[in-house]
């Protein structure tokens, strides 16, 4: 099993303008591998936040013509890191792209892909409303990546509400769980924390959170507040609303002791489906 080592997440504000959050994320992916990071992960919508959503699909380029797996590939071999990029926008046909996320490893190869499951499609009651499935295409597959370190989870901001994979994700293997994002604030004032912690616990696994954070083209603001979260649920790293980037040291044994201590991976017993009990049957029909 390896060593302990010093992980990281990338909090920033993109915009319309993909070169400029390019930069913008190289910056601060610097500044972490500075820190002594070995394994640095960046937000959702890393490449790109535009409101307009025709002018998104329109620009969105195929992944072998996008700049930012170039750009990515020769920063990981630059830093000698792991890089993590939490999301692209990838066209994958005339009408769909992909809400992509790449890990390279220390010599930029793209060792895997992942391309967000779960759609946010919401409305929230102070008026945002979100139609991620208009123009984006779900991914069918659950990945884990292999690490120096263990297995990777990769997933993507609303996949957070679903158990079920994270759960898949830890027994398959992921010893670590990302969940690039960029929560609204209305949803990660009341969730973000409580929902992190909670699939950090129930899989015994490290979460990492890297977050947008701050205002975006058209007025839309994103909760910011990375984390990293040990396999026990404490929070070993923790950002504010700014730019900026956290670490913490992660040790892999320490996995293996929470699952050690509470098993529940090890617990699934083979039930039933619900089914609604006579007393409250009969009551709902007589009205």
């Amino acid at each position: 099993m390896a060593g302990p080592f010093v992980a990281a997440c990338v909090q920033m504000n993109a915009g319309p303008d993909v070169a400029a959050n390019l930069e913008q994320a190289a910056r601060l992916i610097r500044e972490a591998r500075a820190a002594g990071a070995e394994l640095i992960c960046t937000p959702e919508n890393t490449g790109r936040i535009v409101a307009d959503r025709e002018r998104a699909m329109r620009e969105a380029p195929s992944e072998a013509e996008h700049p930012a797996l170039p750009f990515f590939a020769n920063l990981a071999r630059e830093t000698g890191a792991w890089i993590l990029v939490g999301s692209i926008a990838v066209r994958v046909s005339l009408e769909r792209c992909a809400n992509r996320s790449l890990l390279y490893d220390a010599t930029g190869r793209l060792v895997a892909r992942y391309d967000k499951i779960h759609m946010f499609d919401v409305k929230l009651a102070n008026g945002e409303h979100y139609t991620e499935s208009e123009r984006m295409q779900p991914g069918e597959q659950a990945v884990v990546a292999e690490t120096p370190w263990g297995g990777l989870g990769m997933t993507v901001c609303y996949d957070l509400r679903f158990p079920h994979l994270y759960r898949d994700l830890a027994k398959a293997g992921a010893d670590i769980l990302v969940v690039p994002s960029a929560f609204t604030r209305p949803t990660g004032a009341a969730h973000w924390e409580t929902l992190l912690r909670a699939r950090a616990i129930e899989s015994g696994a490290y979460l990492l959170a890297p977050a947008q954070c701050g205002l975006h083209d058209g007025g839309r603001g994103t909760w910011g507040h990375s984390l990293i979260i040990s396999p026990w649920g404490e929070i070993l790293a923790a950002a504010g609303e700014e730019c900026g980037v956290i670490t913490a040291r992660l040790d892999p044994a320490a996995v293996a002791l929470a699952r050690a201590m509470i098993p529940a991976l090890s617990h699934d017993r083979v039930y039933e489906g619900p089914t609604l009990a006579a007393s409250s049957a009969a009551k709902l029909a007589a009205g």
